[in-house]
């Protein structure tokens, strides 16, 4: 199914998004029972049943697409193997675990649809606000909450740095009580800073709105943090770009870890 883009993308993205919606009813049923099951992987990042369940239904979901699975939960392929692949799906089943933990509502269900290791369609739902977003180039990006579903539209012009630079304020996604270096240095070229925060992949859903201007990132995160988000943001004019401002994030690369980017 690799080479007819305008057939397949709006049924791929059908697809993924009840899968979202699907596995989202999983995670709110550990979340509401009070009992997680958290244990620590390797890599000393917590690990919940929800993370599974969600994994399991999205698999379920996706596999009869055909298309190869990436997932923060899964067995990842060789990058033998997945250095092939075409068209592919890359997720996070539970992108914000310390925030499910914390019980704050903050996390969401990531899928990307990736072609050539481009972003091409994504999906990010947040269950506990029963928000849920979805898009790509070829069918415009949507907003649902509850009953009601709203169109996200691009901006008329893409916004460049030296236009955020020249406005009298801007609002920067970051924490406010762990700024890195980095993101100090980084925001105190702009003219005036308001600072705003959230969990996970809402972060660059507050930039898909409109409701912040960039989002400077100089901390870990994994490809499967940001394939979806970035979906979402290319289909609206925006973009995840290198700390060179101009190069956007790479994916399905050797390591799956992200370098340090800014979203705007």
């Amino acid at each position: 199914m690799g080479t007819n883009r305008t057939v397949h993308v709006p049924q791929l993205l059908e697809t993924a998004r009840e899968a979202a919606l699907q596995a989202g009813k999983a995670i709110m049923d550990v979340y509401l029972s009070g009992n997680f099951g958290e244990t620590t992987k390797q890599d000393t990042s917590p690990l919940t049943l929800a993370d599974k369940a969600a994994h399991d239904i999205i698999t379920q979901h996706l596999q009869p697409t055909g298309l190869p699975i990436l997932s923060e939960e899964g067995k990842h392929a060789t990058f033998d193997v997945r250095k092939n692949w075409n068209r592919y799906w890359i997720i996070d089943p539970l992108d914000g675990t310390k925030e499910f933990l914390k019980r704050n509502g903050e996390f969401t269900v990531n899928i990307a649809l990736m072609q050539q290791n481009r972003p091409i369609a994504g999906v990010v739902f947040a269950p506990v606000l029963d928000t849920l977003y979805f898009g790509s180039q070829q069918t415009g990006v949507y907003k649902q909450t509850g009953g009601e579903t709203i169109s996200l539209l691009p901006l008329p012009e893409r916004i460049t740095i030296a236009k955020l630079l020249q406005k009298p304020e801007v609002t920067v996604i970051a924490s406010r009580t762990h700024l890195t270096p980095e993101t100090v240095a980084f925001t105190d070229q702009f003219r005036k800073v308001q600072f705003t925060t959230m969990g996970s992949s809402l972060k660059f859903m507050l930039l898909a709105e409109n409701k912040a201007d960039i989002y400077p990132r100089y901390a870990p995160t994994m490809e499967w943090d940001t394939a979806a988000a970035h979906a979402i943001l290319h289909a609206l004019g925006k973009g995840i770009y290198q700390t060179d401002l101009q190069t956007e994030l790479e994916y399905n690369k050797p390591d799956l870890l992200n370098p340090s980017f800014v979203a705007f």
